[in-house]
């Protein structure tokens, strides 16, 4: 499961970047975007049930989907409400239970990925620029 954030590289911003080091060689003339993983998680069923059901309309098919910074800012919102009172953990942003999901019990480790993603979260929205999509992969 990951967050990422494309940048679109304009023609004069291609000349400035630096792309030496790269195992295969890259023209920075025919960069087009930058693609950046912002955030990940692993087994965090219930973070992935929300981007199903609020981004991707019900299909939970493993493709990327595009979020919109509104999107994220209600995803934030959500994890706020729960971090503040975890009896709306079932509620808001219950665990799924599935194949590869993990636990789906609302306990300590539930908690804590909602503590690190909420902190993520609230740093990524205050960069400017970009667009963001979620994606997994099983």
């Amino acid at each position: 499961m990951y967050l990422t954030k494309k940048t679109y590289v304009y023609g004069d911003e291609r000349e400035n970047l630096s792309l030496d080091g790269l195992r295969h060689p890259v023209k920075p003339e025919r960069v087009i975007n930058i693609e950046e993983e912002v955030l990940a998680w692993r087994k965090a069923n219930y973070i992935h049930k929300w981007f199903v059901d609020n981004v991707q309309e019900g299909a939970d098919d493993c493709k990327d989907y595009h979020v919109g910074r509104e999107e994220l800012i209600d995803l934030l919102e959500v994890i706020k409400k729960v971090s503040d009172g975890h009896s709306l953990a079932e509620e808001l942003l219950p665990p799924e239970g599935g194949f590869f999901f993990g636990s789906t019990e609302t306990d300590e480790w539930y908690f804590s990925e909602l503590e690190r993603t909420k902190a993520e979260l609230e740093k990524l929205l205050t960069e400017e620029g970009g667009s963001f999509y979620y994606g997994s992969s099983w």
